[in-house]
């Protein structure tokens, strides 16, 4: 993976937005490297776009709430609009089996990673699953709902970081090190 994460603040007026989504059920260690990373992409003017779950969700969301509150945007269900859950049914091999309270899921999963437009991208996807999935055609039952965010982003070339994957969290364990 060619790609780096940031590491200088942003200039003013400069909006840059990451996702920070993934499993419910972490262990301590991911939940902390998660608001560490959260903490050091709200420092560094970066807006997180995340959904408002349990677990990864909210460890990133705290790290940059230690920042700035204001710089993230969490997508509930109700936000979910027409134009996202017919993306997000793209990425759906069973839509037929989805309710409509899981299309909402699946529609805000959209504006995880494209914002409200559905036209500004986020710049790359931290997230954990518990299968390590990093793009649309390796999506498992264990990906869960963040497999929306990961085939959306990844059919569209956005970077994914895994921190399932030992070689990612790695990368971002190394890039931490540089805000010590």
């Amino acid at each position: 993976m060619n790609v780096k994460l940031p590491i200088n603040p942003l200039n003013e007026g400069e909006e840059k937005f990451y996702t920070g989504v993934g499993s419910r059920a972490i262990d301590f260690d991911i939940d902390f490297l998660m608001k560490r990373c959260g903490y050091v992409l709200a420092n560094l003017g970066y807006i997180l776009r995340s959904g408002g779950a349990e677990g990864s969700d909210k460890a990133f969301e705290d790290g940059c709430d230690q920042i700035d509150d204001s710089l993230k945007r969490i997508w509930r269900p109700k936000h979910a609009t027409p134009e996202a859950i017919e993306i997000a049914k793209q990425y759906h091999g069973r839509w037929d089996l989805v309710t409509e309270h899981a299309a909402k899921l699946h529609g805000r999963n959209i504006f995880q990673v494209l914002g409200r437009s559905l036209e500004v991208p986020s710049e790359f996807v931290l997230c954990y699953t518990h299968d390590g999935c990093t793009n649309h055609k390796d999506r498992t039952a264990k990906t869960g709902g963040t497999g929306t965010a990961i085939s959306v982003a990844s059919e569209r070339g956005i970077p994914i970081f895994n921190l399932k994957l030992a070689r990612h969290r790695k990368i971002v364990e190394e890039w931490l090190r540089r805000f010590r």
